[in-house]
């Protein structure tokens, strides 16, 4: 029997209190997965990350909401982080927001160290900005299992 896609969505207020909840949901459905310790921990930061650009910059700080979806499959984690608030600026449109190489921390783009950390730390990183609908952020973990490294 194949098994299927299970969900588990969250929809929290964008502020830095609420990001800790998030990672303590990331914790309990990767650790069920059979991710290893060091790999929840580099999720978390990355989630994190994700979680900070909604709070820190879609809605200048007014109320509003940061969706977080957790895509449980037996191959892989997919989190989406999703804002529908102002897009912060989108790290693809140049390749220096992306990277980091041949600057210095303090030359780094306002969020770009962010946007860094999560594409070294997770699999698969993609940020997609609709004017006037948001951003979405979908961070992608595979599963390895230990058996499975020979």
């Amino acid at each position: 029997m194949k098994e299927e896609m299970q969900k588990v969505q969250l929809n929290l207020p964008a502020t830095a209190d609420f990001v800790d909840i998030v990672r303590l949901n990331l914790y309990g459905i990767a650790s069920k997965m059979g991710f290893s310790y060091e790999d929840i921990e580099d999720m978390k930061v990355a989630i994190s990350e994700a979680c900070n650009n909604s709070v820190l910059y879609a809605y200048n700080h007014e109320d509003g909401l940061v969706g977080v979806t957790f895509e449980v499959s037996p191959e892989a984690l997919i989190i989406t982080v999703k804002d529908e608030g102002e897009s912060f600026e989108s790290y693809e449109k140049s390749d220096e927001g992306a990277t980091l190489h041949g600057k210095e921390l303090g030359e780094a783009p306002i969020g770009g160290l962010g946007f860094y950390l999560m594409q070294a730390l997770m699999d698969d990183v993609s940020v997609v900005n609709e004017s006037g609908r948001g951003t979405t952020v979908t961070l992608t973990r595979k599963l390895t299992r230990s058996e499975e490294k020979v």
